[in-house]
């Protein structure tokens, strides 16, 4: 599984590793982002109805509904310096402001189709998201010209 492929990269598992942008922030795994592979593109956001837009402009104290509970304190704390009370949930995140359990919600955006049926939208973007080429560390430096020569050859092949 996507979330999985950070711990078998920094284990040493594997030396080379291709994972969402989301499950890096999230598992702050200790490997190099070496390449932005360009598919699997969305934007992780912070989505609710649009009578929520104004408890994030005011600082409130927000519940915020998610499955990335890392990545919504960073952006919530670091970025926004808002006091937030996490929730973290496993699926269908989208149904916790309509059921009162969240104020907002962290989530991953790819078309908002998903929201707009459920009456939500997006009301600020955290993060552009991609497929991502990871590397050990100490692959990177023990083998450096072949892993280097991977990520070139990987490199040249989006340009064309």
């Amino acid at each position: 599984k996507g979330p999985d492929v950070p711990t078998y990269v920094e284990y040493g598992a594997a030396d080379i590793g291709v994972t969402g942008k989301d499950t890096i922030l999230e598992e702050d795994r200790k490997c190099y982002e070496v390449l932005d592979l360009g598919f699997g593109k969305c934007r992780m956001c912070v989505c609710g109805r649009k009578e929520s837009e104004e408890l994030l402009k005011h600082h409130e104290m927000i519940k915020v509904a998610t499955k990335y509970p890392k990545i919504a304190k960073d952006y919530f704390y670091n970025s926004k310096h808002q006091t937030v009370d996490i929730i973290k949930l496993n699926g269908s995140v989208e149904l916790a402001p309509i059921v009162g359990l969240s104020d907002v919600i962290v989530d991953i955006v790819e078309t908002g189709s998903t929201l707009k049926e459920n009456g939500l939208s997006v009301l600020e973007e955290v993060c552009p998201l991609s497929a991502r080429m990871i590397v050990n560390r100490v692959s990177m430096r023990m083998e450096y010209e072949r892993i280097n020569d991977i990520i070139s050859r990987i490199s040249e092949g989006l340009k064309t």
